[in-house]
Parts: structure tokens; sequence; C-alpha cells
């Protein structure tokens, strides 16, 4: 089955150059479009998208506001990209904190925008570096101190920290298990441990968590 992606996006050059690019692919079929982020609830539940690429920034609801509706409304909800100008927007990083799963640039490569498809089936992090620049930028204050008690009340295992720390780096089920010589079921039983023990949704809020924590350092 083809990973199904909606676009959002109050630019329609935006959306055209996304869905020209997707749509290559033989395995990636985008269902819908919207202009606005005031759209994508009744959207979401029409269509029934895998992933919702949708700007950080639109005039009536923008990204983050329409990411914590989603996740708060809707059931099962999609996997949510932010896209954006620059990787280095407190936008984006609110977008993270807010429940999405990551996030493409406009001028990202054709190659970059596909691996999204590696993100809708959980299975690695976009633009690690970008994120931890994002943690090291913004992620410091008094949420810190809340992030480190939960960190310390999932009590991980040694595995289950050194999962964590790879995942925090970028890579994906298949090089963790290459890294650690174990099968790639074994690293996504040690990965959903992770993220039940945090109570993260997916594996951007777990590294997002581990570096507001402290528990991985953003440097």
């Amino acid at each position: 089955m083809p990973v199904t992606v909606l676009l959002v996006d109050d630019e329609p050059l935006v959306r055209a150059g996304l869905r020209a690019v997707l749509e290559a692919q033989p395995d990636i079929e985008v269902v819908g479009e919207a202009a606005d982020g005031a759209a994508v609830i009744p959207l979401v539940r029409q269509l029934r998208p895998d992933v919702v690429a949708m700007d950080v920034r639109m005039p009536l609801l923008d990204g983050i506001e329409a990411t914590r509706a989603v996740l708060r409304t809707v059931a099962e909800p999609p996997k949510i990209l932010v896209v954006t100008t620059f990787e280095n927007d407190e936008y984006v990083y609110e977008a993270l904190r807010a429940g999405a799963d990551g996030f493409l640039l406009k001028r990202a490569r054709p190659a970059e925008i596909v691996h999204a498809r590696l993100v809708a089936e959980g299975e690695s992090l976009l633009f690690p570096a970008s994120v931890r620049q994002l943690a090291a930028r913004y992620g410091e204050g008094e949420g810190n101190l809340a992030a480190r008690a939960a960190m310390e009340r999932a009590r991980l295992t040694d595995r289950e920290a050194e999962v964590l720390r790879l995942m925090a780096r970028g890579l994906s089920n298949a090089e963790i298990a290459e890294r650690l010589v174990v099968g790639t079921e074994t690293v996504k039983s040690h990965v959903s441990g992770v993220l039940a023990k945090l109570g993260a949704r997916d594996r951007t809020q777990a590294v997002i968590a581990a570096y507001e924590s402290g528990f991985v350092a953003p440097g």
C-alpha cells in the first residue's frame, strides 16, 4: 500500500512542487491539499492520510496549533511533518514539541522529501543535526526540570538508553541493529520500550525529551 499524504500550505507553488516530487514515487500518493491549517481536521477525517505535510506558518491556523488540534481530536492521528523555509526557526521547535513527527525544508532535495516515507513508518528521524541545533537553541528553561524528572521516572535499561542515544543521532532501526549487532526486530522492541517508558508517541518526541532532559547533549 502506498504512503498517503495530505499537503497543507498557503502557497500554491509550494504545494505543486511537493506534489510533483512525491507523486514521482511509486509508493507515495498525494490524496488531498489545503491552503490553511483550519481545513486540516475535516480533511484528515475524510481522507485518512498516513502523513500530513503542513506549513508551519499560515494566516488562519498555523502548523503548531493545527498539529495540537489534530492530535487532540483525531482518534488515530496521522504522522505530521511541518514544512518550513528555515530549519532553525523557533516555530519549528514548537511544532515538534506540540507533537509533530519531523519537518521538511521547502528547499530540500527530492531525496530528502521522499525520506518522509521512513517517518511515516516510524523508522527514522529527519534532519537530526537540525533537531540538535533546535534543542540547543530553544530547549533550555524551566521545562527541562519536568523533562529531567520524566527521564528519571522512565528508568531506561542500559540497552534502551543506548538505543535512545543512537536514535538522537538520527540512525534508523536498521542502522541501529547493524551498530549493536542485533536483529531489526530486537531494535524495534527496544524503541517501543523507550517510547512507552517516556510516554512519547514517536521517536521524534522521545529524542526531544532526551535533549530537553539533558540525557543527550545537543552540541
